[in-house]
C-alpha cells in the first residue's frame, strides 16, 4: 500500500508561554521547539512514523530549513524522492506562540512569493493520495493520472483552486471555517440542524464523502457528530494535520469510516496535550491504548 502526500512543507519554531505577551514588552522563554510543519508534510511524517510506505512531494528552499525538513523525513522513513529543494527559494517558516494557559496558538508565518513546484513523474502507482491544495497544478496531474486511488483532500482554505480539487477527490475532510465559507451557512452548535444543512450543501456541491472537523467537539459525518476525547489543551498547532494523517492511515488500512474518524479524532486530541507539531504525534501504541479505553 503506497501513499503519496502532496502539498505544503514549512518549518516551525514554537515558543511555549505561560500567558500571551503584552505588546511592547520583552519576554524570555526557557524552551524552544523546532520541527517541520505543513498539512500534507505533517501527515506524511505521521504515516512514516506509523510504518506506512509513504512518499512526500512538495517544494522547499535549498537552504537550512529545507535540509532540516528533508532530514526529518528521512528519520521518519518518508521517501523524499519528490521533495524539490529549489535554489533561490526560501523555505516557508513560522514562529508559533503557544499559550499554555488556554491552549491557543498565534502564528507568524514567513511565506515568500508563490513558487510552483516543477512537474514530476512518479516511478510507482499510489494506492492512496492525500493533498492539501497547496500545489494545485501538480495535484491536478496526479488526480487525473491515478483515478483508481483513494484520494483525500485536507481542505482548510476556501480558495478557488481548493474548491475545484474538492470536486475531484473521493474524500473531502474540511474545517468548520471552510464548510461555512463555501456554503455561506453558519454552524450553530446549539442547533444540530445547522450542521445537517451545511453537510447537505457540501454533498450537493462535491458529491463525495464529506467530513467536517469541529476541533475539540470531534467531527461531523453522515449527519452524526463523532465525538473526540477531552484532554487538556496546551498547544493546538498541527492538530488538524495530525487528524488528516491518521484518517488517511486508517482508511488506507481498510477501517470503516466511523472507526477511522474516531481514531483520527483521538490522534488530534492527544496532540493538543503536547507542545509542538511533529513531536506531539502519538505513537501507534498510544493510539491502541486510547482506543481501547474510550471505545
Amino acid at each position: 500500500m503506497k501513499i503519496l502526500c502532496l502539498g505544503h512543507a514549512t518549518y516551525d519554531v514554537t515558543l511555549p508561554l505561560d500567558e500571551f505577551p503584552i505588546e511592547n514588552t520583552k519576554n524570555r522563554v526557557q524552551e524552544r521547539i523546532e520541527c517541520g510543519g505543513g498539512p500534507a508534510s505533517t501527515a506524511a511524517y505521521l504515516l512514516g512514523c506509523w510504518g506506512a510506505d509513504v512518499y512526500f512531494a512538495g517544494i522547499v528552499g535549498n537552504d537550512y530549513y529545507g535540509h532540516k525538513i528533508k532530514e526529518e523525513f528521512k528519520k521518519a522513513h518518508v521517501n523524499t524522492d519528490y521533495l524539490e529543494l529549489r535554489d533561490g527559494h526560501d523555505t516557508t517558516s513560522s514562529i508559533v506562540l503557544a499559550n499554555k494557559a488556554n491552549g491557543s496558538r498565534t502564528t507568524f508565518a514567513y511565506k515568500p512569493k508563490k513558487v510552483v513546484m516543477h512537474p514530476f513523474t512518479l516511478n510507482f502507482e499510489p494506492d492512496v493520495i492525500l493533498i492539501d491544495g497547496q500545489e494545485y497544478e501538480r495535484s491536478l496531474e496526479v488526480l487525473n493520472k491515478y483515478p483508481n486511488a483513494l484520494t483525500i483532500i485536507d481542505a482548510g482554505r476556501d480558495r478557488a483552486e481548493v474548491i475545484h480539487l474538492c470536486k475531484l477527490v473521493k474524500w473531502v475532510a474540511c474545517s468548520k471555517d471552510f464548510a461555512e465559507n463555501v456554503t455561506g451557512l453558519e454552524i450553530d452548535y446549539s442547533d444540530f440542524n445547522s450542521l445537517k444543512q451545511v453537510y447537505k450543501k457540501l454533498k450537493e456541491m462535491f458529491n463525495n464523502e464529506i467530513v467536517i472537523t469541529l476541533e475539540d467537539k470531534g467531527c461531523f459525518y453522515k449527519n452524526e457528530i463523532i465525538k473526540s476525547v477531552k484532554l487538556k489543551t496546551i498547544d493546538s498547532t498541527g492538530a488538524g494535520d495530525i487528524f488528516h494523517g491518521a484518517l488517511t492511515y486508517y482508511l488506507a488500512r481498510g477501517y470503516d469510516a466511523f472507526n477511522a474518524l474516531r481514531l483520527a479524532n483521538y490522534a488530534g486530541a492527544i496532540s493538543v496535550s503536547r507542545i509542538g507539531t511533529r513531536n506531539s504525534i502519538p505513537t501507534k501504541e498510544e493510539m491502541e491504548a486510547v482506543y481501547n479505553e474510550f471505545k
